[in-house]
């Protein structure tokens, strides 16, 4: 019978690894539908991108005061799963806080306390969170593209943070009422009270020892089972960022924003034409040009779409949804990454990638991301420059703005006399480059 815990616990772990790691690779192999893109280039700079920005919040701050409420969340975040740790050891090897017997019981008790600390932090971060969504209804939260599950799922994870952070007072709360009662079998090593569990402990002090026993196991396994399913839903959840943030700063685009790259199969039959290099058939002409669907688009593309937070600062920053137009630079996001969970659903129900791509409706389309969004967007960059985490949806927005145009060939009839005078004058204006500075003769 005194093994059973163990057993009920590394079946729960055991579980939760097999059903984590399957999802794991089906994201894997979804960002990996898209295109060979280089990004290892620099790697000082981008490991000092990752620090500053993922890891110090560089841009959270933009905000001071959602800056610091989302930094409590993220520090404590990181810092209580060293409690979680002597957790799992504790489930693994049947003992109870393992740490208290290797390390002095005064620094032990300083540990716990602090924790408790991010906790209570963490606590009043997510009510303010939830409070702002529900009772604000801060405008950015309140979008089209917001409407059900995504709302229902940020004030999900708001309340099990808030769940998994009071089991961790509960536990030590009754832990602390136990280390000094008498009764058989009592193996609550005698560590002291905590900052604020013992606040608990008066609330609690009247119940018998069984209930205690009760209530410290209940908290336990709550906490440890949240963390599991916690770990397992984030899989599914915009809370993928907690993971994905650090390699996509690591891997951003570290080119100045508003740099664009030409499109390499454009550029060499100009080179051509233009008799700068030699055609010697060892490349194929291109059969495709932008991106129709997430195929087209790059692997790092794929990784924004699953990094975003949907937290909305690109889409308040964009002047376009600003004034009333239909884009909406997070929405592009989450459409992308929803176009790619499909196909990777139709993988694994067993379809090849080709016939996965050939079903269900493309990225462009009236179902995810349609023509009017496209040209909507004004190529300001506000969107790339606000995200917290470095995704720049213009990215996207571009190269399905390329397939519009040269697959199409349906951009507006204003944008072809621009793109005409471009071609023959070298200006978006139809003044030829001899008369250009004409009207300089009429400065006095």
């Amino acid at each position: 019978m005194a093994y059973i815990p163990q057993i009920l616990f590394l079946i729960a772990f055991g579980s939760a690894f097999y059903f984590i790691r399957k999802r794991v690779l089906r994201i894997a192999g979804n960002i990996a539908l898209g295109k060979s893109i280089a990004r290892t280039d620099n790697f000082s700079k981008r490991l000092q991108t990752m620090f500053l920005v993922a890891f110090g919040q560089g841009k959270m701050f933009h905000r001071p005061v959602v800056g610091a409420l989302h930094f409590l969340i993220y520090i404590g975040f990181i810092l209580i799963n060293i409690e979680v740790l002597e957790i799992v050891l504790d489930g693994i090897l049947g003992t109870h806080r393992l740490f208290a017997n290797i390390l002095p019981v005064a620094f032990y008790n300083f540990l716990i306390s602090f924790f408790e600390l991010l906790a209570v932090g963490v606590i009043v971060a997510c009510l303010a969170f939830l409070s702002r969504r529900n009772v604000l209804k801060i405008e950015r939260f309140q979008k089209p593209e917001l409407k059900g599950f995504p709302t229902l799922d940020a004030n999900m994870i708001l309340i099990i943070e808030v769940v998994l952070m009071f089991c961790i007072l509960l536990m030590n709360a009754s832990d602390s009422i136990l280390q000094n009662r008498a009764f058989e079998h009592n193996h609550y090593a005698k560590v002291g009270s905590f900052w604020f569990s013992q606040m608990l402990i008066p609330v609690l002090s009247g119940f018998g020892d069984t209930t205690l026993v009760v209530l410290e196991r209940a908290g336990w396994w709550l906490h440890i089972l949240g963390i599991m399913g916690f770990a397992l839903y984030v899989t599914y959840s915009k809370h993928l960022h907690i993971f994905l943030a650090f390699p996509n700063t690591f891997f951003s685009n570290l080119e100045p924003k508003g740099k664009f790259e030409n499109m390499s199969s454009v550029k060499r039959e100009v080179e051509i034409m233009l008799e700068l290099i030699k055609d010697d058939g060892s490349v194929p002409p291109p059969t495709s040009f932008g991106a129709s669907d997430v195929q087209n688009l790059t692997w790092k593309n794929l990784m924004d779409a699953y990094s975003c937070t949907e937290c909305g600062r690109c889409t308040s920053s964009c002047p376009a949804n600003i004034t009333g137009k239909k884009l909406s630079p997070r929405k592009i996001m989450m459409d992308t990454r929803d176009r790619a969970e499909e196909i990777g659903s139709y993988i694994e129900s067993g379809k090849s990638i080709a016939d996965a791509l050939a079903m269900g409706n493309k990225l462009y389309s009236e179902t995810y991301v349609s023509k009017e969004e496209l040209l909507a967007c004004t190529t300001c960059n506000a969107c790339a420059e606000a995200c917290p985490i470095n995704i720049d949806p213009l990215n996207i927005i571009m190269q399905m703005r390329q397939y519009v145009v040269l697959e199409e060939s349906s951009a507006p009839a204003h944008w072809n006399g621009i793109f005409g005078a471009m071609e023959s004058n070298g200006s978006p204006w139809k003044v030829s480059a001899s008369d250009r500075f004409n009207w300089a003769n009429e400065v006095k």
